[in-house]
């Protein structure tokens, strides 16, 4: 009874969470321009989207800016996860709480704190301050992944490569850098994707000429909910998905 009673709330949540998602699926494909009714099925809304130039120059954006702020972060949380892992200093939690804090705080209000500095330190607004913002609430993600399979690697690997002549780097690439590659390459689809969909952040952030995706879709919505926005919501999801996916599957390994 109480088993039967845990499966129908369980079932019960996933449809309160995903119907609304699916509807969104369905009538991305609706031929009808409101969504109210069903007329049959149509790729029209995908063509316009295809061949609308505002909303590819967005795409451009966000692609350049998650690639961009992706590689920042991982190069800076692979050293950071190595430093917090194997090095003991004197302010090492304090450290390691300040690196967590992106992840803590209220998005919004690191969206108003990174505009107030760039503000402080006369930066104009632009593609480049969305990304610098991007890579700081992206830095602590690929850290934390990185150094939970830091956790798990056997030191004495790589203290074998070293009594065997390897120098210090030597070591780090051709032992723990392997090793670290699954954790690494999942660190980065994560963080490409949490860059991708953000939109308090690069809201305060951007500047004129720098809209991205999720700025973009904002823009459309409020002149209406058009099915264009249907079927880009059905691509963004669908790729957010995959690359959450592939970056759970490559964790595992």
């Amino acid at each position: 009874m109480r088993r039967s009673w845990l499966l129908g709330a369980s079932l019960a949540d996933l449809v309160f969470l995903y119907a609304p998602i699916a509807v969104l699926i369905v009538f991305s494909f609706n031929a009808s321009r409101l969504s109210a009714s069903w007329q049959g099925l149509t790729l029209e809304w995908y063509r316009q989207l295809a061949g609308d130039a505002a909303l590819l120059a967005a795409v451009r954006n966000s692609l350049l800016v998650g690639i961009v702020s992706t590689a920042i972060a991982t190069v800076l949380g692979i050293g950071a996860a190595l430093g917090l892992e194997r090095l003991s200093f004197r302010g090492r939690g304090l450290l390691e709480s300040a690196m967590l804090l992106p992840l803590v705080i209220p998005e919004i209000m690191m969206g108003v704190a990174l505009m107030l500095f760039f503000v402080l330190i006369e930066v104009p607004l632009s593609l480049a301050t969305v990304t610098v913002g991007h890579a700081a609430f992206n830095l602590p993600v690929v850290t934390i992944i990185v150094r939970a399979r830091l956790r798990k690697l056997d030191p004495h690997l790589v203290e074998a490569a070293r009594d065997l002549g390897a120098t210090p780097w030597a070591a780090f690439r051709r032992v723990t850098l392997p090793l670290l590659a699954p954790a690494i390459l999942g660190a980065v689809l994560m963080a490409f994707t949490f860059s991708l969909d953000d939109f308090i952040v690069t809201f305060f952030t951007a500047g004129p000429g720098s809209t991205t995706l999720p700025l973009k879709v904002y823009s459309m919505v409020k002149t209406g909910v058009s099915p264009v926005i249907n079927a880009l919501s059905t691509v963004l999801l669908l790729l957010s998905m995959t690359l959450i996916g592939a970056s759970l599957a490559l964790q595992r390994r």
